[in-house]
């Protein structure tokens, strides 16, 4: 049976607006001409010119953060805790059975930024959509920062996921979801002109502390969910396994089978 793969992620890449300055990343690019003489250090006697076009090798240098690019969050990340108390896991103990299973997507393209989705948005869009939620199924949240990735504008735009929504989506057994915005939550900036106003911290961070409760993961920074169709597909997020690490790089991709 042919497939059809739609890449879902974003390249890591720097001179945009991806994530706030403190947490942008850094790539040193060393080209065939820069690192000839890396090659010539293993070789002793070898000369430049023995080399085809005098080229050594190209190789790149990175300082950046495990949430960087579309990645993998563990539990972890959330909090110290998972499940009522359990010792949350990291990137490296996600169990890889989440990773690959069926989706959904659910379109909040039209929700204002920085709006709190609830369980009630969660369950009409399942309803216009006509999908039943299944165990392990990777529900993914289109928003209105998609189009806006690498843009001034991107760490404002986009709808968040509120508690009672996350939780709605783990009670049934979901454990992997992934949203277009750069967090799961709604952008800080409207959250902290909400707790300005209310002095409830309860709402800072709510939906990525729902992991509190139900240990999950969740993808950010996806990309290219305008191509998908509200479900009938697979979607692949397997995380970089680093060591005790709070998420992991992935190459999230979208399989649909024609």
């Amino acid at each position: 049976m042919p497939r059809r793969f739609i890449d879902i992620s974003v390249p890591l890449e720097t001179g945009i607006q991806s994530d706030p300055p403190m947490m942008l990343p850094e790539i040193e690019y060393m080209d065939h001409q820069m690192t000839a003489e890396q090659v010539m250090m293993f070789f002793p006697g070898l000369e430049k010119k023995d080399l085809p076009g005098g080229e050594g090798w190209a190789i790149e240098m990175l300082k950046i953060a495990t949430h960087n690019g579309t990645h993998l969050d563990a539990p972890y990340h959330f909090h110290s805790t998972m499940n009522n108390g359990e010792r949350a896991i990291t990137i490296d103990e996600v169990p890889l059975e989440w990773c690959l299973n069926p989706a959904v997507k659910l379109d909040f393209r039209h929700m204002e930024d920085g709006y709190i989705v609830t369980a009630n948005d969660v369950e009409a869009e399942l309803k216009r959509i006509n999908y039943d939620l299944q165990p392990l199924d990777i529900v993914i949240v289109n928003t209105s920062a998609g189009v806006a990735y690498g843009q001034a504008e991107y760490l404002l735009k986009g709808c968040g996921m509120g508690r009672e929504a996350t939780l709605y989506l783990l009670e049934r057994g979901v454990r992997v979801t992934g949203t277009d915005a750069w967090s799961w939550d709604a952008p800080f900036a409207h959250t902290a002109k909400a707790y300005s106003q209310s002095k409830d911290a309860s709402i800072i961070w709510e939906g990525h502390r729902a992991g509190m409760d139900i240990g999950y993961c969740h993808i950010e920074k996806l990309h290219n969910l305008e191509e998908l169709p509200a479900f009938g597909y697979t979607v692949s997020c397997f995380p970089f396994k680093i060591k005790d690490a709070s998420a992991g790089f992935t190459r999230a991709v979208a399989i649909i089978e024609e």
